[in-house]
């Protein structure tokens, strides 16, 4: 599991993508949620600009999140 510091503001989910390295551009971002591979705490999360906080989980295959 990864841990990345947000900070009370938080951080947009496509943005996180970016940021953790796991896609290269919003473009590609926008692919894989709409593919239904990202979940937020559990539930499948559709929006790349679905607002994160620090708590969150976020799950893609072979990588885990943890905001902080």
């Amino acid at each position: 599991m990864q841990l990345i510091e947000v900070g009370d503001a938080g951080i947009r989910l496509g943005a996180l993508l970016k940021l953790a390295g796991l896609v290269d551009s919003g473009g590609e971002a926008k692919v894989v949620l709409a593919e239904g591979r990202v979940k937020v705490n559990g539930s499948v999360e559709l929006r790349r600009g679905a607002q994160l906080k620090p708590g969150d989980v976020v799950q893609l295959p072979g990588a885990t999140i943890q905001l902080g």
